[in-house]
């Protein structure tokens, strides 16, 4: 005897915790959020039954090319020829 698979009707914009703490998030949200595939995300819980989840900010690309334009052109080079001295 083969046991069987049931399967139980979901309600939209519903998911599941799984056995593994895993959760499968609808579509329909990711989208909304402007979420995809390799986002980095925190997980904040902020009271009984409820989570907030935030893309993180990776901190390179946002201070990346803060400084352009700060010092003359030829300044790090001329900085490193000092070192070497």
């Amino acid at each position: 005897m083969s046991a069987l698979k049931v399967q139980s009707k979901r309600r939209r914009r519903t998911t599941r915790i799984s056995v593994q703490n895993q959760v499968t998030l609808p579509v329909e949200a990711l989208r909304k959020a402007g979420l995809r595939a390799g986002n980095e995300l925190l997980v904040e819980g902020i009271g009984p039954g409820k989570l907030v989840l935030s893309r993180t900010d990776d901190p390179v690309e946002k201070l990346a090319g803060m400084f352009t334009g700060m010092y003359p052109k030829g300044y790090l080079k001329k900085l490193r020829r000092e070192w070497r001295a």
